[in-house]
């Protein structure tokens, strides 16, 4: 049990040191961002999946607040082979947490493609960033998208709308 405790307490002592650092990075206003990322999604009630890929390039208006845009494709095989794509341009509110980079924000753009109705997009999103040093980053961002097909309400583009999870790496310039 005292073995366990000392581990323990190492991977702790660790980690703070790792959070720590006084090198860490940060944004600036009139920094730049552009990240890679790795994509999945899946209905509200999880009975289908697809995978794909994100890039995004954003500038800082402010210490704290990014405008970015985002290109998405994805593949499915659910039924059939399908490829997809979607643009969006997001507005995301940072809190500066030293290393940490929490943020939170929305996005609005264009989802197109072979088994998707072409259509209008918009989703609350949050996430966060952990700079490993003062230029690249590791992230992880979540997302709600609803649709704007014809004809529905607002309540029911909310209903149909998928999660959408990034899990990716990123570079301030």
């Amino acid at each position: 049990m005292l073995r366990k405790g000392i581990v323990l307490s190492a991977f702790a002592v660790a980690a703070l040191a790792l959070f720590s650092q006084s090198s860490y990075g940060y944004f600036e206003e009139g920094d730049k961002e552009v990240t890679l990322s790795g994509t999945a999604a899946n209905s509200k009630d999880f009975d289908g999946f697809v995978a794909g890929a994100n890039g995004s390039l954003g500038y800082f208006i402010t210490d704290n607040l990014e405008i970015g845009v985002r290109q998405s494709v994805t593949y499915s095989d659910i039924v059939g082979s399908s490829l997809n794509g979607s643009t969006r341009i997001a507005l995301d509110f940072h809190f500066d947490l030293e290393a940490l980079q929490p943020f939170v924000g929305a996005n609005l753009g264009y989802v197109y493609g072979d088994a998707v109705n072409d259509t209008w997009e918009a989703a609350p999103e949050g996430g966060v960033k952990w700079f490993v040093n003062s230029t690249t980053f590791l992230f992880a961002m979540a997302e709600y998208q609803f649709f704007f097909d014809e004809g529905d309400n607002a309540g029911s583009s909310f209903d149909d709308g998928q999660f959408v999870y990034s899990l990716g790496i990123g570079f301030r310039f």
